[in-house]
């Protein structure tokens, strides 16, 4: 569903800080995979996902997704059908607009997709976004990333600001989301037991690479 061949990217190069971020990586993605990547700080996890959301142009290889090649799309136009968290709650929705008009703005279509969320969402559809807590925002954020399932799900330490009890309360409701949607899903994740626990595959990062598929 997602292959990835042979990307490199450097920043500033041709500069004393040029820096070798993603170097000659690989990786093909079947549909309905759920993989969790893990590595240490500046290994290319996050740089990958940004890869794959358009964020910038790999410097050589090529990028494709479902048959089509993207490694030149726009970052907009891969929104449509990448859905993706990050690891900031405050990022993702318009804080000023309430939750209803959020679910509404991410739908498309005017409406929104009404689930107990286990996160103390349901009786406040008309508070502004953001009043709301760290956990509650993300809980938001993953189902407007998730309300026109997507092609492909990208979440980026996603629970990695979240106090514990709010963190597995996201991861819950991100498995659930996942398999009933039947999401092809990255997961970058710091925690060693979450990713082996919920991955279908894991694999690591190091130096821009991948190191190791399992």
């Amino acid at each position: 569903m997602l292959n990835i061949s042979h990307i490199s990217k450097s920043f500033n190069p041709g500069t004393p800080n040029e820096k070798l971020v993603l170097n000659d990586l690989s990786l093909n993605v079947e549909k309905g995979d759920f993989i969790t990547i893990i590595g240490a700080n500046g290994a290319g996890k996050s740089t990958l996902l940004n890869a794959i959301a358009g964020s910038f142009i790999a410097d050589s290889g090529t990028i494709t997704m479902a048959g089509c090649d993207i490694t030149l799309m726009p970052e907009h136009i891969r929104a449509k059908h990448i859905g993706r968290l990050f690891q900031d709650p405050m990022r993702g929705t318009a804080p000023g607009m309430t939750i209803e008009e959020n679910l509404a703005l991410a739908s498309g279509r005017g409406g929104w997709l009404s689930r107990m969320l286990n996160m103390g969402l349901e009786d406040r559809m008309q508070q502004p976004v953001g009043l709301l807590s760290g956990g509650q925002r993300q809980a938001l954020t993953l189902m407007m990333a998730t309300i026109n399932p997507p092609m492909l799900l990208l979440l980026d330490e996603h629970t990695a600001a979240l106090d514990p009890g709010a963190a597995e309360k996201i991861l819950s409701l991100t498995t659930s989301i996942v398999e009933e949607n039947g999401l092809t899903c990255l997961m970058v994740t710091h925690n060693m037991q979450s990713a082996l626990e919920l991955g279908s595959r894991t694999i690591m990062m190091d130096a821009g690479r991948v190191v190791m598929d399992v």
